[in-house]
């Protein structure tokens, strides 16, 4: 069975898990509308992507 040689210290430790840290979603407004959209993704609101309507909304 694997065992670690010495104790790990917390601040080594935390340092190598720096980067699993959550973090907002970045949002942008749509061009349209104005809704909030990650971009580069088709508006939900209303159907529009890089100034063309893609899917038709009622």
């Amino acid at each position: 069975m694997a065992v670690p040689k010495e104790r790990i210290p917390k601040a080594r430790r935390d340092r190598r898990r720096s980067h699993l840290a959550m973090r907002a979603p970045t949002l942008v407004p749509c061009s349209r509308c104005r809704q909030l959209r990650p971009p580069h993704t088709l508006c939900r609101n209303c159907g529009h992507y890089n100034g063309r309507e893609v899917v038709a909304t009622a």
